[in-house]
């Protein structure tokens, strides 16, 4: 696989030579400062190849690997009369990524929200820090902070009762914590929701169901897919993070029959799929290894972390990357025969894009100011361990072919 790792632009704290120093070859990133929904100017993506590559003459050298994200504005999720605009405006981003030789693009269809999570700092046994969701600590947030209308039915009634009885006993700092974790927004970037207003933003969802969010994304890929594959460029969805429903918002894209409906809608091999075996992982119905192998002509980027579930399976943390709940032997060797299949067919791309998605806050990073999940030394270490993994099943492949 192409190793990658995501990198924010400038102020990322993760630096490109950190990024080299890992062993990678490609950048995953994104022009996070224009707006969402505007056309991508191809000077603006030459500037960031630049600027990625500026060091190649002389180390390592790096390329811009694939666009993480290029995001959907939520006039498209919505099915607004303006999605026809924004539309056009996506069908031109990708012809300019194509002209400047970017030929994987990631996106999600998450309404509102990018993420969700509850805890940034959750200590784990060594002292490393990492992501995690708590079902009553988002019912808290829900309940006692949002006070959303209509929340009381997302919850049963012992854990509405519990995030009550949490909340009274919670400190003013505690309190908006939790708030600013759950409004944080994209992952690694300074964006944020501000809690007024925000219930807004989700009443523009209320007559919005799964059928209907569902149609409108299968609209979308209906009117952009088929300009993808005639410039060449892959698009491939990233899974709902959690993969079930959030604040009364639908999620359409959690399972692997969401999957298969989305790729059917618009049967063009550049309509495809980001596995993310963190997202997906989380569901006990998903099977991993299967819905690698079943999609595999499909996938064309890999995000690889690993998800532990609690004893409440609606909770879980991030686990280290060949623990918690995801067999990554399994799905990493699947992926690989995935590969040697592209490779035998003569496909010009057969090598899958891959991350290590996340990691710790660990050793010398506990003192920095780090973006939730993308801190360097934890992410060198998972890419570290699914290197050796890749090795080893590759070796073992090779000795029975």
């Amino acid at each position: 696989m192409l190793h990658t790792m995501r990198w924010f632009g400038p102020h990322d704290p993760v630096s490109l030579f950190d990024i080299r120093q890992a062993g990678c070859a490609g950048v995953v990133t994104a022009l996070h400062q224009l707006p969402v929904g505007v056309e991508w100017p191809v000077a603006e993506i030459q500037a960031r190849q630049q600027l990625i590559a500026a060091d190649n003459a002389t180390h390592a050298p790096l390329h811009w690997a694939v666009v993480e994200s290029l995001p959907v504005h939520e006039a498209i999720k919505k099915g607004l009369p303006e999605r026809e605009q924004y539309i056009a405006n996506y069908q031109a981003s990708l012809r300019n990524l194509a002209a400047c030789g970017v030929r994987t693009v990631c996106y999600n269809f998450m309404p509102v929200l990018d993420w969700s999570r509850t805890n940034v700092r959750f200590e784990m046994p060594d002292g490393s820090r990492a992501l995690r969701f708590v079902w009553q600590d988002f019912a808290v947030f829900d309940l006692c902070i949002l006070k959303r209308p209509g929340a009381e039915a997302a919850y049963e009634p012992a854990v509405a009762e519990a995030a009550r009885q949490q909340f009274a006993a919670m400190s003013p700092a505690a309190i908006a914590d939790l708030s600013n974790t759950v409004l944080l927004g994209l992952p690694g970037s300074e964006e944020a929701f501000e809690l007024a207003g925000f219930q807004q933003l989700l009443d523009e969802y209320a007559d919005i169901d799964a059928a209907a969010l569902r149609a409108n994304l299968h609209y979308f890929i209906q009117q952009v897919a088929p300009v993808a594959q005639e410039v060449g460029v892959n698009l491939c969805i990233h899974p709902d993070d959690p993969p079930y429903p959030l604040l009364g918002l639908p999620r359409v894209m959690s399972t692997g029959d969401d999957i298969a409906a989305l790729l059917a809608a618009c049967e063009v091999p550049a309509n495809g799929l980001t596995f993310c075996t963190g997202s997906l992982g989380v569901r006990v119905d998903n099977d991993l290894p299967t819905l690698a192998r079943q999609f595999g002509p499909r996938i064309h980027f890999v995000h690889l972390r690993a998800t532990k579930r609690e004893d409440n399976p609606r909770n879980f943390h991030e686990a280290d990357h060949l623990a918690g709940d995801v067999d990554m032997y399994a799905v990493v060797r699947e992926l690989l025969l995935e590969e040697q299949r592209r490779a035998a067919a003569g496909q010009v791309d057969s090598t899958l894009p891959m991350r290590p998605d996340h990691g710790h806050q660990m050793l010398d990073d506990l003192k920095k100011t780090t973006y939730p999940g993308y801190s360097a030394i934890g992410r060198l270490r998972g890419l570290a361990e699914l290197r050796g993994l890749e090795y080893a099943i590759g070796r073992e492949l090779a000795a029975v072919s």
